[in-house]
């Protein structure tokens, strides 16, 4: 029994130093102390105040004439874009496949070339593509879409379709001369 009153004990002893407020420590609910700031010059200021000059240099379009913004363009610095994203991109084309095997070669389309914007030269997009646009009678545009994809893989695993495919959609020139 003396055991238990002499942790009890301790423990209010305990309680009692850790309650009284120390000098160098804040009471309950007051802010910590801060070390206090660096005195600084006058001409010196901190980095939230600095002002930084992004303007260009006065010839700048001299040298860089490209850059040079037109008058008339759009000055927004907002741009609608996708950004690369081969995830994003495999995933439409599983989708298209999946419109091109049901015959809606529209829907196809569309994800497509949505897949190319977000991964631009992307082949299974490009042939796909030129497919659904076959079907859909575009054959220019389909023409063009097989050449893209020769140009990308022209020994790939889909070169001879691709082949095939520019075939069947360039426009005959024997007919042409007649």
């Amino acid at each position: 029994m003396s055991i238990v009153f002499s942790v009890v004990g301790c423990g209010m002893l305990l309680a009692q130093q850790t309650s009284e407020p120390d000098a160098s420590s804040p009471g309950p609910n007051q802010p910590l102390p801060r070390s206090s700031a660096p005195q600084r010059s006058v001409n010196e200021s901190s980095s939230r105040q600095t002002i930084i000059d992004l303007s260009p240099p006065a010839d700048d379009s001299k040298d860089h004439p490209d850059s040079a913004v037109d008058e008339d363009e759009d000055k927004s610095d907002v741009k609608e874009f996708h950004p690369y994203d081969p995830h994003k991109a495999e995933k439409d084309v599983e989708v298209a496949d999946f419109y091109f095997k049901r015959g809606n070669y529209r829907a196809a389309t569309e994800r497509y070339r949505e897949a190319l914007e977000y991964k631009p030269n992307d082949a299974a997009s490009t042939i796909g593509l030129a497919q659904a646009l076959e079907k859909q009678g575009n054959k220019d545009e389909a023409a063009a879409n097989y050449e893209s994809y020769l140009k990308i893989l022209p020994n790939g695993p889909r070169a001879d379709e691709a082949r095939k495919g520019l075939e069947r959609t360039k426009p005959n020139e024997a007919a042409g001369k007649r």
